[in-house]
């Protein structure tokens, strides 16, 4: 097998159209032994033109990228959970992104796994990672991106998800302004059918802020589902629910003012 230099192995990566590798694979392909390939590629991260998310795992850093310091997530993402030998999806505020809805640019990329991870900072991008048990189960479509594809939640999936996770989704009032424009991406008939399989707490909430962001239509949808609820939610579980107005239809205690942004 040849081997390149550094440079040369990066660019011949480049021409493929493949801007990641592990450090197995550098030390295949490039000159010399692991510590001269380990000092090769630490000079070429030292030169912004590559990065490390995660130990043994690099990403090359094209000349646009390089006051980033890192690929966009969105670039990388499925490469490194390759690598991982890892089932994901791109979820919450940044699936909300991806279907056209959100409010404001998230600072942090959401990817749900099955299982806890710490966060990946890489330059400047920063990456999140929930821990989901049956995510396997989650409807996921795909996206492009310039360097692959990307698993993403469906806006239905990623609908419930932002109620369930409401705490990483900075508040209930955000919540709300994304599930405004995410609505229009929603199908009524793929809403019931991933809520009866969420917890009930979810489809109480998410049918309330519905109704709420003027998504009517689509919050009936879920009402058989709620109706079958033995218990009331509250809107924030945070916080007491005595004293509370209670919203009978969707067994809710609304315990807090939830405002969207329009």
């Amino acid at each position: 097998m040849h081997r390149f230099s550094a440079s040369a192995f990066l660019d011949e990566l480049a021409s493929r159209g493949r801007y990641h590798f592990s450090v197995d694979e550098a030390e295949l392909g490039i000159s010399g032994s692991p510590i001269a390939v380990r000092s090769a590629l630490r000079r070429l991260k030292q030169k912004a033109k590559l990065s490390e998310p995660v130990r043994g795992f690099f990403v090359t850093v094209p000349p646009e990228y390089r006051s980033l310091g890192c690929l966009p997530a969105d670039q990388f993402i499925p490469h490194l959970m390759d690598y991982w030998g890892e089932a994901y999806y791109v979820a919450l505020l940044s699936a909300s992104e991806l279907h056209g809805a959100a409010h404001q640019r998230p600072q942090i990329f959401q990817v749900m796994l099955a299982r806890n991870r710490r966060p990946v900072k890489c330059g400047a991008v920063h990456v999140e990672f929930i821990a989901r048990h049956d995510m396997a189960d989650t409807p996921v479509l795909s996206r492009n991106t310039p360097r692959g594809v990307l698993r993403v939640a469906t806006p239905e999936a990623t609908a419930l998800e932002l109620v369930g996770y409401y705490e990483r989704c900075g508040g209930l009032d955000n919540v709300a302004t994304v599930l405004a424009e995410l609505s229009e991406r929603m199908r009524g008939e793929n809403l019931q059918v991933e809520a009866k399989r969420c917890p009930v707490a979810w489809v109480q909430r998410l049918g309330y802020l519905l109704e709420l962001v003027g998504a009517g239509k689509l919050a009936t949808r879920l009402l058989s589902i709620v109706k079958d609820a033995k218990e009331e939610a509250a809107l924030v579980r945070s916080l007491p629910r005595l004293g509370s107005p209670r919203h009978h239809r969707w067994k809710l205690a609304v315990n807090a003012n939830v405002e969207p942004d329009f």
